[in-house]
């Protein structure tokens, strides 16, 4: 047994040795420089929870950079929702599906650069293609991220662009539901949107879990995006100024290496408890189907 035991670790070792050294290292090293005055040229200063302190208290970076990050959880439930329904509309008997599946899934594959150029180009106020369509049938197209106001919306529908992850995820969850229990709802009754709501949605309610929660975690680091497609500036009016964004320019453009770990241990420890809500909550909707002979 201990030999075996030996072997396992021996195998583990790489994956062991590389999280000790590259994740769990780094971790332990920004807690530390949280906790000092670093300017990368000069050594750390320690100087305790005055970085805490100060986040906390900054009104003009801080906390509308949080603001807009959480505006960008409207987007949330309009990708679940979206995904779900392409997913439904793709687990259909229909001729050239594989074509379909194909072309929807297509632009979440598609890297976050060239996306967001794309999008840059489309959102373009005077000759991009969005606001041409709309001028072809006499409406005026807002200024997408020229605007404050519009800035935010522009960002979500780039975003749903790339809803064809999630919607692979939903097709194999379907895929994976017995036809017996729709069956049995049809023998009960059941029709249409019926058989959805109280046999499809609770049979993958699961995997709604884990494409919301991996949509909470990616929208609270959401930057590449927005920094291509504002130039790194987070404008007009820092409307797109984002809480991964301001973490970054504090980090690597004005050199403050601790306010921006501080930055990093307080979004670490706002997602943490957001998980923890949802993980709470999901105990009302999730249905786990029991295992057989249990």
């Amino acid at each position: 047994m201990r030999d075996r035991t030996g072997l396992g670790i021996a195998f583990v070792s790489p994956w062991l040795l590389g999280f000790l050294v590259f994740t769990l290292g780094p971790v332990l090293v920004t807690f530390g420089l949280s906790l000092t005055e670093y300017r990368v040229l000069t050594p750390p200063k320690f100087v305790g929870l005055d970085n805490y302190i100060q986040l906390l208290g900054d009104k003009d970076y801080f906390w509308p950079t949080l603001g807009n990050t959480l505006f960008l959880f409207l987007e949330l439930p309009v990708a679940l929702i979206l995904g779900l329904a392409l997913a439904l509309l793709l687990d259909q008997k229909v001729k050239g599906m594989t074509f379909y599946r194909t072309v929807l899934f297509l632009p979440s594959i598609v890297p976050y650069v060239a996306s967001a150029l794309l999008w840059r180009w489309l959102l373009n106020p005077e000759y991009g293609l969005i606001n041409q369509g709309l001028r072809s049938i006499h409406v005026a197209g807002p200024t997408w991220l020229q605007s404050p106001l519009w800035s935010k919306p522009a960002i979500i529908l780039a975003d749903l662009w790339g809803v064809g992850g999630s919607m692979i995820i939903y097709l194999a969850a379907l895929q994976g539901v017995s036809p017996s229990l729709h069956e049995a709802a049809e023998l009960d009754g059941a029709k249409g949107f019926g058989k959805l709501w109280h046999v499809t949605i609770p049979a993958i309610s699961p995997v709604i879990l884990f494409n919301a929660i991996m949509g909470m975690i990616g929208t609270f680091q959401y930057f590449a995006q927005a920094f291509i497609m504002t130039d790194g500036k987070g404008g007009p009016d820092k409307s797109t100024l984002f809480y991964a964004l301001q973490l970054y320019k504090d980090a690597f453009e004005n050199f403050r290496m601790g306010t921006a770990s501080a930055m990093a241990w307080i979004l670490f420890v706002i997602t943490l408890v957001a998980t923890a809500i949802l993980f709470r909550t999901s105990a009302r909707w999730v249905y786990y189907e029991e295992e057989k002979g249990s």
